[in-house]
This record gives structure tokens, C-alpha cells and sequence, in this order.
């Protein structure tokens, strides 16, 4: 008999990187990431393997798996045009990288950090990061937010005089 969670849940192409340099590749619901203390891989060959939450330095959730899997660029390389929270996330490995979070302090409570990489354009399209394997998280900035419109001028002010006549 089928679960019915497990049914109805959508998997996601993900590659989890190890702390040790290990790579395991599969599928993951995103969705439960963060609530239990080990991640259900289900590799493609279609078993199931279970990895250890503090053993993981991050979750990559890729548009295709490759044989070579590279990092993302570590860094923006201008200020991102994104809507969000631009941090600089640092690992307990000394590691360093930066992304863009929702502006939601609820999700940065949660156990882990979803984010958007520096590379829109690359194979990783989210990432999430354990808490576990983060010593800390710093904000570099708010954006894409909207820009205030400009406030009408009183009318108490004199029109600007004309330069030339015409």
C-alpha cells in the first residue's frame, strides 16, 4: 500500500553535497527538507538512500543531473536585481557563498536556508542549507523592492519663473 504523502508529493532533481566531498545524486521532495533529522534520496537507479541532515553541507536542486557536478559561482558578481535578501552565508568548513533568500524571517527560523544562487542561468536553480552546517549568516542587503515615488510639491510653493520668453 502506497503512502499517501508520498503519493502526492512532487520530486525534485537534487544533487546533496557532503562535507567530505561526497556527492550523491536523486530525487528529493522539497518540501519536507528541514523536518526530519535524515533526507530520503531516491537515487536514480531507484533505491532509497538515507543521508544524514548534519552530515550535509548543502542541497543543490538542479534543471539536470551531469557528470561533473561544479558548484555555482560562490559570489554576485554586480548588486542582484532579485526581490529578496542578499546574504553571505558561511559554513563550518570556513567555506563562504552568497544568494538570495525571501524576505521572510519565519523561513530564516526554520531549520535550514532555502536560497537563490549568484548563477540564474546555471544547472542549480535552488539551493538548501542546513542549519547545522552553517556558524553564520550575514545580511548584505534588501532588493528589488520598490523605489518610493516622488511626492508631489506643495502648492504653497511659486511657480519656477521662465527663462526665455517665447
Amino acid at each position: 500500500m502506497k503512502n499517501r504523502a508520498s503519493a502526492s508529493s512532487s520530486l525534485k532533481k537534487a544533487v546533496v553535497l557532503g562535507f567530505e566531498g561526497n556527492i550523491s545524486k536523486g530525487y528529493l521532495d522539497p518540501a519536507v527538507l528541514g523536518k526530519s533529522e535524515a533526507l530520503d534520496l531516491l537515487t536514480p537507479e531507484g533505491s532509497h538512500e538515507s543521508i544524514r541532515l548534519s552530515e550535509v553541507k548543502s542541497v543543490c536542486f538542479v534543471r539536470e543531473f551531469e557528470e561533473s557536478f561544479e558548484p555555482p559561482r560562490k559570489t554576485f558578481l554586480s548588486r542582484p536585481k532579485l526581490d529578496g535578501v542578499w546574504v553571505r552565508l558561511r559554513f563550518t568548513d570556513s567555506d563562504s557563498m552568497e544568494g538570495i533568500v525571501a524576505n521572510n524571517l519565519l523561513e530564516l527560523l526554520d531549520a535550514g536556508v532555502q536560497l537563490t544562487p549568484p548563477d540564474l542561468h546555471g544547472n542549480i536553480a535552488r539551493i538548501f542549507i542546513p542549519r547545522t552546517s552553517l556558524s553564520e549568516i550575514k545580511v548584505l542587503g534588501v532588493v528589488g523592492v520598490a523605489r518610493r515615488t516622488a511626492r508631489p510639491l506643495p502648492e504653497s510653493l511659486p511657480a519656477q519663473p521662465r527663462l526665455f520668453d517665447e
